[in-house]
């Protein structure tokens, strides 16, 4: 049995021509499901029984069973569920100004090994399928339905490597963007990767408008070396190619995430070494406070740390953000709530 959520537009019109259906039915099964946002194919009034049947034989629709729940002083909530062969994964929703964001994960676990980093505590297990990374997005927007709200931007930040699991997300991120599905535009939906360069200049040539935000971290190779290993296959020069590949071909501006590591990365050196990186590039710098991780030994930057870093950036005429910090009071980086549960299963087993 298939997740339906898996199957585009085409796709879905394809197996009601198999089953001797008119075409027209496939928009009708893509509005219940994405518009109306049923959570079961009995809710569809103008299916016939018959036919209801025959998708209930064939298809199943990926309702994420909700195992554990946080809610942050600042509204942000962090959602732990439980897959159909008993994995866990995490999905964070977020409040801004201009409305709801979300944070999603593409995988079990990560093998990336980024030393700072909650998400890989636990290694990789396996991909999410298409279906279960959207399975994620339309929970969320249902959470949000109870309240007339919608999502306003997609974040792929979560547990994972996007590019890890290249197929499975450009197949579930059109769907999500299809004006038939749940209509997410493009430029509201931005791609973390950590910079696995082959799939970068892959990305260029998508010919999507989907952001592209890259977790560099550091401004040199010997400290993104002792950071984040992958650095070691695709160090800055190269990265920074192929960033540049994907620019002169979309014409897109790249955003270069940055987390505050207190004492690592935030020197007068690393801002010169940023420049340099930065000069001539459609890019900018987005800071990030660094939500502690109880088995890392790092520290966030200070409020007035983080302001004088950002100072230093701008001085040097480089275009930089600071984002606010959220869910710092519920653990709120990448793989938390994951490994808390993993950990309090084993100690009970």
């Amino acid at each position: 049995m298939e997740e339906i959520y898996s199957l585009s537009l085409d796709e879905i019109q394809d197996y009601v021509l198999s089953i001797g259906q008119k075409p027209y039915k496939a928009k009708q099964i893509y509005s219940w499901l994405y518009k109306k946002r049923i959570d079961s194919f009995d809710e569809m009034t103008d299916i016939k029984k018959e036919n209801i049947e025959r998708l209930k034989s064939d298809f199943y629709i990926e309702n994420m069973q909700l195992a554990d729940i946080h809610i942050a002083k600042d509204k942000t909530t962090k959602f732990l569920f439980k897959l159909k062969d008993g994995n866990l994964i995490e999905t964070v929703l977020m409040v801004f100004d201009y409305g709801y964001s979300a944070c999603i994960s593409t995988q079990v676990g990560c093998n990336m090994g980024c030393r700072f980093c909650a998400s890989g505590l636990l290694k990789k297990v396996r991909d999410l399928s298409s279906g279960e990374i959207i399975g994620q997005v339309m929970y969320l927007q249902k959470y949000l339905d109870k309240e007339g709200k919608r999502l306003a931007n997609l974040v792929v930040m979560g547990t994972g490597e996007p590019f890890d699991n290249y197929d499975a997300l450009m197949k579930a991120l059109k769907i999500i963007n299809d004006p038939a599905g749940l209509e997410i535009g493009a430029r509201h939906i931005s791609i973390s990767t950590c910079g696995i360069t082959p799939m970068i200049r892959r990305f260029a040539k998508e010919e999507v408008q989907y952001n592209l935000a890259i977790s560099l971290h550091a401004s040199n190779d010997s400290l993104r070396d002792s950071l984040m290993p992958v650095n070691r296959a695709y160090p800055i020069e190269d990265l920074f190619a192929a960033l540049d590949e994907y620019s002169s071909t979309n014409n897109r501006r790249i955003t270069l995430e940055y987390l505050l590591l207190d004492g690592i990365n935030n020197s007068k050196q690393n801002a010169d070494e940023l420049k340099k990186l930065v000069h001539g590039r459609n890019a900018y710098i987005n800071l990030i406070p660094y939500n502690t991780v109880e088995e890392k030994d790092f520290r966030s930057c200070s409020e007035r740390k983080a302001l004088e870093f950002y100072d230093m950036l701008k001085k040097r005429d480089i275009s930089v953000t600071l984002r606010q910090k959220k869910g710092d009071d519920i653990n709120a980086a990448c793989g938390q709530l994951r490994a808390k549960a993993m950990k309090e299963k084993n100690a009970t087993s």
